[in-house]
């Protein structure tokens, strides 16, 4: 074997140790077919734990990960780095996506909801309207396949409870076609209740 091939095929270190390929999962590289999901990265925060040697910073992604066919998901995550966060938040977002209702580009009614301090208000709209929405309420119906929405953030201004308020807001909806059954339903209970 001539030098140059046993300069290409070198098993071992300078000490003499059989090497290892790299084998870290966040090295490899990604592969080039296209996303399932469109993600959105909409708030990144730095976070810190004080320790014995002082102040431990890390960072905390809010992450929303949608397929404009009804399908949204939020996630929260911490990570060392921005893109740990990111990556951990993403994955967190396609664990808890739901499907929602829609009546054609809109949402089937009007919906109020509460997480914590936060309290969002979304209306169907006309067609041509588009979307009427702060930031993050914008962000997330974005990813939805929504197009006309009239919405107002009330309350709360932390993003985390924002984004959670929409998740439920949207989860909530009830298609057009099932709204006798349920309006039925509550008239025939209350009668029970008499």
């Amino acid at each position: 074997m001539t030098d140059e091939v046993a300069a290409t095929k070198q098993t071992r270190d300078m000490a003499g140790r059989p090497m290892r390929k790299n084998t870290r999962r966040d090295r490899v590289k990604a592969e080039n077919t296209p996303k399932e999901f469109e993600e959105i990265t909409i708030n990144i925060d730095r976070v810190s734990r004080t320790v014995k040697g002082g102040r431990r910073m890390r960072f905390k992604a809010l992450v929303a990960v949608g397929k404009k066919k009804n399908k949204v998901g939020v996630g929260v995550a911490k990570g060392g780095d921005v893109t740990t966060a990111v990556q951990k938040a993403a994955r967190v977002a396609k664990k808890n996506m739901i499907t929602f209702n829609m009546n054609e580009e809109t949402i089937c009614h009007e919906v109020e909801t509460k997480t914590t301090g936060a309290h969002v208000l979304m209306k169907p709209a006309a067609p041509g309207t588009g979307i009427i929405a702060g930031g993050i309420v914008r962000s997330i119906i974005g990813l939805t396949g929504v197009k006309n929405l009239i919405s107002k953030s009330l309350g709360s201004t932390n993003k985390v409870n924002i984004a959670y308020a929409v998740i439920e807001g949207l989860r909530q909806q009830v298609p057009r076609a099932k709204w006798n059954t349920t309006i039925e339903k509550a008239k025939t209970s209350k009668k029970e209740n008499k």
